[in-house]
């Protein structure tokens, strides 16, 4: 049986990832793999669990025993499903992307996630959001792109987002917490924040959301993935 199709949507923080990478699972009518918000639920349940946050272990035990699920919410959004759960406003603090950035970091971590997540790659095909989603995770994607902005938009744009949500929030902190996020990414040893060396880089800056989606659709197409 020939391997579903995937789609790799790799990025920093405040990028627009998640947003694109939902609207094109939709447009395509395929699954998708919010590779963050694993990391992000591991650290969130080690919270929970009152683990040391340096207890690697007990983190990468956690990465293996999750019931995970991504839905699209009645209104558009993201909806994660953790264990029949709903936890998707719980997994988007900043608190929580901390969190994640710093798990992430830790290769059992990652050895635990990384068969889970290439899981997710079932017909009619995956959309795949992340971080090293086509250099780790799906090498061999049928297409990959390398989703950015400058750090002032993308610090803008989170604010926005996190305003949207209720949460008290301060742009200079939130900038600055980007940017350590950033370094902390690019510079860990373990599959650093890059792009693969095929992926398409697309720089958000200035573009609506539309655009970035046409955009990805387009490609697309272009190596027949849709109509």
């Amino acid at each position: 049986m020939p391997s579903p199709p995937i789609v790799t949507i790799d990025g920093p923080s405040g990028s627009g990832k998640g947003t694109i990478s939902r609207a094109v699972a939709v447009r395509a009518g395929w699954h998708l793999l919010d590779s963050g918000a694993l990391y992000r639920l591991v650290a969130l349940a080690g919270r929970k669990r009152s683990l040391n946050p340096d207890d690697t272990q007990g983190h990468a035990q956690i990465a293996g025993s999750m019931d995970v699920r991504f839905d699209v919410a009645t209104d558009g959004g993201e909806a994660v499903i953790l264990a029949g759960e709903e936890v998707t406003r719980q997994i988007r603090s900043e608190e929580a992307g901390q969190g994640a950035s710093r798990v992430a970091a830790w290769p059992a971590v990652r050895s635990a996630l990384l068969d889970r997540q290439r899981a997710f790659a079932k017909a009619p095909g995956l959309v795949a959001d992340g971080r090293d989603m086509g250099t780790v995770v799906f090498p061999t994607a049928d297409l990959k792109i390398f989703l950015t902005a400058s750090p002032a938009e993308r610090a803008l744009r989170r604010y926005k987002q996190l305003k949207d949500k209720g949460s008290d929030v301060s742009l200079p902190a939130l900038s600055r917490e980007i940017t350590e996020r950033d370094q902390r990414d690019a510079t860990r040893t373990v599959a650093p924040l890059k792009p693969a060396p095929d992926a398409e880089v697309i720089d958000s800056t200035g573009l609506s959301i539309d655009q970035v989606i046409d955009r990805v659709i387009a490609l697309g197409r272009e190596r027949a993935l849709w109509a």
